[in-house]
């Protein structure tokens, strides 16, 4: 069960299919009161079923995900196999791969995690225990913090300095994110937790449900990347600025006016893809929606190489029997030769989510804060479906007023 502060506005409502997900998401009966409403349910003939999702395998394990995707695209993932679709989705296994080809992988990733957390355990023993770290344990010199009001500091804290500057930016970061600790060029950076949160609910196994985030993190780690001088999203931020420039000049000069046009309005919905303007239940809807539409069949290998092309964001496919493989967004952005992340479908999901406001923000809008007022009012009040089907609509026109242009 989850507690009334914190999950409360991340789960599901008592409408809206409540009775079957209620199974998925269990929320405390003194907060059913209060927790919004989700638009979301398992729709027969439309939604991934666990029947048609075990159908698909061959009998050594092949996946035909073509016709997962179709699914998918239509009507979501059932919650009762959500996380084993994602692992597939988010590249951590080749549906052309066997059972035993599966199992091995799994195994060696198993094995990987067990030595990262041991290292990580043997630098803090905090590490594993089931604790909460909510504090910096060292120094940014790497002498340890001691705390005198905690009653075991040798659980909780390093006893000697560190030196090792990995070591001791990960430690600097604890409080947050393990992660950090694998990926330490972009280390933690806050935002994450709200991708990782989902992986570690829908997947049983704490090392897998560290491989699905490291994949998702694979397409949205440059969104994290910030510097003194620079945000992460700030290519897809400035992509976002020419989409509304091309397809709805007259609200793209509005923005100017109000002096929005570099779009930092929309800095948390592409950070995070959404994860607080939708309910839990809704958000996890969205991004099936979203990555399957934007499945390409190569990610397994690419991300397994972690290749130049990976690094770059750009999935390039060979052939036209691999074409179909791809989801519809992916699909289109090859054949136009613009599959790269800063054309990502979060983009035109925001885009479409402007112009759903176009008729407000150009009456009422005055000044930025009333953007950014019109556009708070979404939340929970967006159906994924919709925004998905309206930012597909955007991205064919925006690449036909584009071509001639």
């Amino acid at each position: 069960m989850v507690g009334c502060e914190g999950f409360r506005a991340m789960l599901l409502g008592k409408s809206g299919g409540g009775e079957e997900l209620g199974a998925f998401y269990p929320i405390r009966p003194e907060c059913q009161e209060d927790a919004p409403r989700t638009r979301f349910k398992p729709r027969a003939g439309k939604t991934l079923s666990p029947r048609r999702w075990h159908a698909a395998f061959s009998e050594d394990g092949h996946l035909d995900f073509a016709k997962v995707l179709r699914r998918i695209q239509r009507g979501g993932i059932h919650p009762a196999i959500k996380g084993l679709v994602w692992e597939f989705l988010l590249g951590c296994y080749d549906p052309n791969s066997t059972f035993e080809d599966r199992n091995q992988i799994r195994q060696r990733r198993r094995d990987q995690y067990t030595i990262w957390k041991a290292e990580c355990t043997n630098l803090v023993p905090v590490i594993g225990s089931g604790k909460f770290v909510t504090t910096s344990i060292i120094t940014e010199d790497g002498q340890p913090i001691i705390d005198p009001s905690t009653s075991n500091a040798q659980e909780w804290h390093v006893n000697n300095a560190v030196s090792d500057k990995k070591a001791i930016q990960w430690m600097l970061v604890l409080h947050q994110i393990v992660y950090a600790w694998v990926d330490n060029d972009i280390g933690y950076v806050q935002g994450m937790n709200d991708i990782c949160s989902p992986m570690v609910i829908l997947l049983e196994n704490e090392a897998d449900a560290f491989w699905c985030f490291d994949r998702a993190m694979q397409r949205l780690r440059e969104n994290f990347r910030c510097s003194a001088t620079s945000i992460g999203v700030q290519a897809q931020l400035s992509t976002l600025s020419q989409v509304i420039k091309t397809v709805d000049p007259k609200l793209h000069q509005h923005l100017e006016e109000l002096d929005g046009g570099e779009y930092l309005f929309a800095f948390r919905m592409l950070m995070v893809l959404f994860r607080r303007e939708f309910t839990f239940v809704d958000a996890l809807y969205l991004w099936e929606l979203m990555w399957a539409m934007e499945y390409n069949p190569n990610a397994f290998s690419l991300y397994e190489e972690s290749s130049a092309a990976t690094e770059k964001g750009v999935l390039t496919v060979s052939s036209d029997e691999l074409l179909k493989q791809c989801g519809k967004f992916e699909k289109k952005n090859v054949k136009t030769g613009s599959s790269t992340q800063q054309s990502a479908l979060a983009v035109f999901l925001v885009a479409s989510v402007l112009e759903t406001k176009n008729k407000r923000i150009l009456k009422e809008a005055k000044g930025l804060d009333d953007v950014v007022q019109i556009l708070a009012e979404i939340t929970g009040d967006l159906d994924a479906r919709k925004v998905c089907n309206e930012a597909l609509k955007i991205h064919s026109k925006y690449l036909s007023k584009a071509k001639t242009q």
